[in-house]
């Protein structure tokens, strides 16, 4: 991967959004009007190859089309293509003859290609490539038959589902990048008109747009969208209260006050898994699957995870969020269940006896923890590593908290590897984006930062990479099941937001908006 293997995980991180839409109290919709939304940070350069945050995607999906869509079951549906033709190593698409750009011109495979090819460029350095796009793609296009081809140099399972988060740029755009910086150039349902950094940013609707997925249409979508960048939570909330923005997300305690207030429309969605990972350096006591399981058996994950989310999680089915290309729970029944007797039988049967002071001790060395986490991530994350400190304590471990801002979390899981165990919340829509963080060359030469090696995950990854996505999910399910079996990770909860809205309704897939869902209601 080109970009840092740090910050690309730390982007897949960042990458979680919500999933699935949300209402209004009911009001029937109508067309014409603003719909506001709030932001919970400024979106940043708004060129689609270098758009890896979620809030940057969430923005752009507004004025951008991708080759396909995903609905919230994870079926694939048509975008900017109406059919492909998949084979192991590449996709054919044939585009849609009707879709435009916002500047007039039509969209033709040339462009879909030239936006592919300009994220691969090396001269690029897109933090997308290898995160949102797969290492190695290319694409030649067949103007002549509306067609065009990407292509892997080996069989790829994800080939067409990775397709779902590549914007295609299209018109005086492709030309000018740096038109993008504060500007669009795109098929979508909309264009920006206004980009005011830190405060807001407004979309005109495109009256003619009559592509999409199916049964989408932009006839009764307001005629401005804009997004109004509001830091502070509990802002948000009051603003969507009092009928001033039409929809957020919540992440914090105000969530809370909006479930109670009548009139908000809301639905809790996926945003993260939280998990930890043990570290597995020669020199380090996790690097024994004994001792690792032992430490998890110490652990009531069920109350972790209460604590974690604030009570507001889910129970974990694996570590794709919805909506998943495989369906099925890798998780029940493959984690060392809690069990805090057999975890300090294990612990002796390893060598680890307690000293005098209580701490375990093997070969003169004492069962030290380092535990790392970041400080931004919220309370919760405070209060679950004060909870994991007190389990393992109780169990014989010493343990020291290291709590950081997000970027000295990076340097210390590659750079320093100043760490046992971490705490690290990831949220990726394909199996794929995660092998090279859970197998392969160890940091810092490669992206394996826990120095993972599991022999059975390998084997089914390498054996599901061949085939095509559906016929390769059991292997890629019983891949992930492998991890949890070997304590190598631990999924501990599936953090959730609140999606609200007053007055509209509107629907987000995987942090994009469908746009065409976008409804006020009468009055609105």
């Amino acid at each position: 991967m080109r970009t840092p293997r740090a910050a690309a995980l730390t982007a897949l991180a960042l990458l979680a959004a919500a999933c699935g839409g949300t209402g209004g109290g009911g009001a029937a919709p109508t067309g014409g009007g603003t719909f506001t939304y709030a932001l919970p940070s400024d979106p940043g350069v708004l060129d689609p190859a270098t758009g890896v945050l979620g809030v940057t995607i969430t923005t752009l999906s507004l004025a951008y089309d991708t080759l396909t869509g995903v609905t919230a079951d994870g079926k694939v549906v048509p975008g900017l293509a109406e059919k492909w033709a998949v084979e192991p190593d590449r996709v054919t698409f044939t585009l849609r003859k009707d879709a435009t750009c916002s500047d007039g011109a039509r969209v033709t495979p040339s462009d879909v290609a030239a936006s592919v090819n300009h994220i691969a460029d090396p001269a690029t350095k897109s933090p997308i490539y290898g995160v949102l796009m797969p290492t190695g793609m290319k694409a030649t296009a067949d103007d002549a038959a509306g067609t065009v081809t990407l292509s892997m140099p080996k069989p790829f399972s994800f080939i067409l589902e990775s397709t779902r988060l590549i914007f295609v740029v299209c018109g005086k755009g492709l030309k000018d990048r740096s038109l993008l910086a504060r500007g669009t150039s795109g098929s979508g349902p909309y264009k920006l008109t206004e980009a005011v950094p830190g405060d807001h940013y407004t979309f005109k609707v495109r009256r003619e747009y009559a592509w999409g997925r199916p049964g989408s249409t932009i006839k009764d979508a307001p005629e401005t969208v804009v997004l109004k960048v509001v830091p502070n939570e509990q802002t948000a909330a009051n603003l969507l209260i009092s009928g001033t923005i039409n929809g957020a997300t919540l992440y914090g305690p105000d969530r809370a006050r909006l479930e109670a207030t009548p009139g908000i429309g809301k639905k809790a969605v996926s945003e993260a898994n939280g998990e930890f990972f043990y570290h597995q350096g020669e020199d380090r006591p996790t690097a024994d699957p004994a001792v690792r399981k032992a430490l998890t058996q110490a652990v009531d994950l069920k109350e972790l995870a209460g604590i974690a989310s604030g009570g507001t999680g889910k129970t974990p089915t694996g570590l794709v969020l919805p909506p998943r290309p495989c369906q099925g729970d890798t998780v029940t029944g493959h984690v060392p269940a809690h069990d805090p007797a057999a975890a300090a039988a294990a612990l002796d049967a390893a060598g680890w006896r307690a000293g005098p002071d209580g701490v375990r001790v093997k070969d003169g060395e004492r069962l030290t923890l380092r535990y790392l986490y970041a400080t931004t991530r919220g309370a919760g994350t405070q209060a679950a590593a004060e909870y994991l400190a007190a389990a393992w304590r109780k169990a014989g471990a010493e343990v020291k908290l290291n709590g950081v801002i997000d970027t000295k979390l990076s340097e210390s899981l590659n750079a320093t590897q100043d760490w046992d165990v971490v705490w690290l919340p990831i949220g990726v829509p394909l199996p794929s984006q995660l092998v090279g963080f859970l197998s392969g060359p160890a940091a810092p030469k490669g992206a394996n930062f826990a120095h993972l090696s599991n022999d059975r995950y390998e084997k089914l990854v390498a054996e599901a990479s061949l085939k095509p996505a559906a016929e390769g999910c059991a292997q890629w399910l019983e891949a992930e099941s492998a991890l949890f079996e070997s304590a190598d990770l631990v999924p501990v909860t599936e953090t959730t937001v609140l999606q609200a809205a007053k007055g509209a309704t509107y629907e987000q897939v995987g942090g994009l908006f469908v746009a065409t869902s976008i409804r006020l209601g009468q009055g609105g």
